[in-house]
């Protein structure tokens, strides 16, 4: 393998594909990048064998192709020698003895290669029936669920996001059994099969931030153990969780007893600063109550003092309401919802809390009251 590149061209894809690498990794080999030089450009690939990062480079990017080949050599390493070359052309040469040298006018360095043999085989196919969707929809959809979601690996199918796509709706939700937040979409194009999987929380974490800002759409190839994602020149793929997601439908009341509206920034705002004077230990509790057209936020530590926040609020009957519940699990929900006024939905002290958009239920966030009264 023998080319010349720009630095930043190869910069721009090493950024991509070494989040395909973990640093807890013990297998030397999934710590390495695959250099795949072909007529047509460049491949380079990476997997920790959670998730697995493809890119292309087109030879028209390329300054110059001079001997086709394979290589495998640590990513780390050769991603922090690139990194902190000038701006420049970079000479990349297999050599005979299974080194990668690296060269430009006034800087030279050698890598050791693996055997590519021994680099997991990607399979990297499309399906039959993609689903496409912008990535910027896509990204507001993960953003707006993907906090819900559980980091005990004891239940794992709660350490994921479930994506069901019955015909042209797509519903996306996560929840931690305290919490859920629940998103709903309706595509483009319709969907023949039935969809209903589990793709794990920090593997969607990790693709998102590969999206840039362009307004293009991504693929979606759903398979039985995987998930492959397409856009741009880079290929995404994710294993699933394996298990029953729990009908969190059954979770979600379709009638309340008491609907209160509020603005949300003066809801969030109050939170806020009441949140100040709570704690862990204690859930991060604070207390609500309702009364008139105001309602009263107020959270305490005894050894401290205590915050007590009112606003103005609009309810759809004369019922008041007591309740309690965790600062910090409201607050994360509130910052998923793109409205100015939104409605919070009771049944009483005990039943969960459901926050939505006024006139808008597309986005549902639904809280567990903590008892104290």
């Amino acid at each position: 393998m023998k080319l010349k590149i720009k630095k930043n061209i190869l910069m721009e894809n090493l950024n991509y594909v070494i989040k395909g690498i973990s640093s807890k990794n013990l297998i030397p080999i999934l710590n390495c990048i695959k250099f795949d030089l072909t007529k047509e450009g460049l491949y380079m690939m990476s997997t920790d064998n959670e998730i697995a990062i493809k890119t292309f480079i087109s030879k028209n990017e390329i300054e110059e192709i001079i001997e086709e080949g394979e290589i495998v050599v640590s990513g780390k390493y050769i991603y922090e020698i690139i990194k902190k070359l000038p701006n420049t052309i970079v000479n990349i040469e297999e050599l005979v003895d299974s080194k990668l040298y690296i060269y430009t006018e006034n800087t030279s360095c050698n890598f050791n290669c693996n055997n590519v043999n021994d680099f997991p085989d990607l399979d990297l196919e499309n399906s039959l029936s993609p689903v496409l969707i912008s990535k910027k929809l896509f990204k507001t959809i993960i953003n707006q669920t993907i906090f819900a979601t559980s980091n005990q690996e004891s239940r794992p199918v709660l350490t994921g996001i479930n994506i069901k796509i019955n015909d042209d709706i797509l519903e996306c939700t996560a929840t931690d059994s305290y919490r859920l937040s629940k998103k709903i979409v309706k595509l483009s194009n319709k969907i023949d099969d039935n969809i209903n999987i589990l793709i794990p929380t920090r593997n969607l974490n990790e693709l998102v931030k590969l999206f840039s800002d362009e307004e293009d759409n991504v693929e979606l190839h759903i398979f039985s153990n995987k998930i492959i994602f397409k856009f741009g020149n880079i290929v995404f793929m994710s294993r699933l969780i394996n298990g029953t997601y729990p009908d969190t439908s059954k979770l979600i009341p379709t009638s309340f007893e008491l609907k209160i509206k509020v603005n949300l920034d003066d809801f969030y705002s109050s939170l806020d600063r009441a949140s100040l004077l709570t704690n862990e230990d204690d859930k991060n509790t604070i207390r609500l109550e309702s009364f008139e057209d105001k309602i009263k936020i107020y959270s305490n530590i005894p050894e401290i003092g205590n915050v007590e926040e009112t606003i103005m609020a609009s309810k759809n009957n004369s019922e008041n309401i007591k309740i309690a519940f965790s600062s910090k699990y409201m607050m994360e929900a509130l910052k998923a919802i793109d409205g100015n006024e939104i409605e919070i939905k009771f049944n009483g002290e005990v039943k969960p809390i459901v926050i939505t958009e006024v006139e808008n239920e597309n986005l549902i966030e639904l809280i567990l009251p903590i008892r104290t009264y």
